[in-house]
């Protein structure tokens, strides 16, 4: 690996194409290549999501959690960039159905839609988890990739919601309530 990534700037894209891990080269408005940016997209986001939450110790045991997702998404990024290639398991799905659970398990009954926000790390969690939506409609536009992808991305989504309101939660913030303006 240590020879692989030492040239960044080959230009061999300066004319619209890409080339992916099977050598092949496709345009770069190519279905799977905004599929493979949205899922960078979010690992960034997510990446920032951490540095938030590294800088407050009620919310420290988030993050292996999330280094367990970004990892995760280095893999999704690998099925995109080659393809035919799986990488994504049944197992990283599942492992997030049980975070899922247990951060649910802590937080209140949620009666009304909350408004992204309340502190600034759930905010930018949030934030996490409106681009993983648009990560995951990248990834469905893609029939050819097997369930896991759409899966975990499913999920994803579903666990940065309810972690925005956990780390809310732990920094004895209120999530914002929404209120019907008649």
């Amino acid at each position: 690996m240590a020879d692989r990534l030492s040239i960044i700037t080959t230009r061999t894209g300066d004319q619209g194409t890409t080339g992916l891990g099977d050598g092949s080269r496709v345009n770069k408005t190519d279905e799977r290549i905004h599929a493979l940016g949205d899922v960078d997209e979010l690992n960034s986001v997510l990446g920032l999501v951490v540095t938030h939450l590294q800088e407050l110790p009620e919310c420290h045991d988030y993050l292996a959690m999330l280094n367990r997702v970004q990892h995760a998404l280095f893999d999704l990024g690998s099925e995109l960039a080659v393809p035919g290639f799986k990488q994504l398991q049944a197992e990283q799905v599942t492992d997030l159905d049980e975070q899922i659970a247990s951060l649910n398990a802590r937080l209140p009954a949620l009666k009304e839609f909350i408004l992204p926000g309340g502190s600034r790390a759930a905010a930018q969690t949030h934030v996490a988890r409106s681009v993983c939506r648009r990560a995951e409609r990248s990834v469905v536009a893609l029939t050819e990739l097997g369930p896991y992808p759409q899966q975990y991305l499913n999920r994803l989504s579903d666990m940065l919601f309810i972690l925005a309101r956990c780390v809310n939660q732990s920094l004895s913030v209120n999530d914002v309530m929404w209120q019907r303006q008649n």
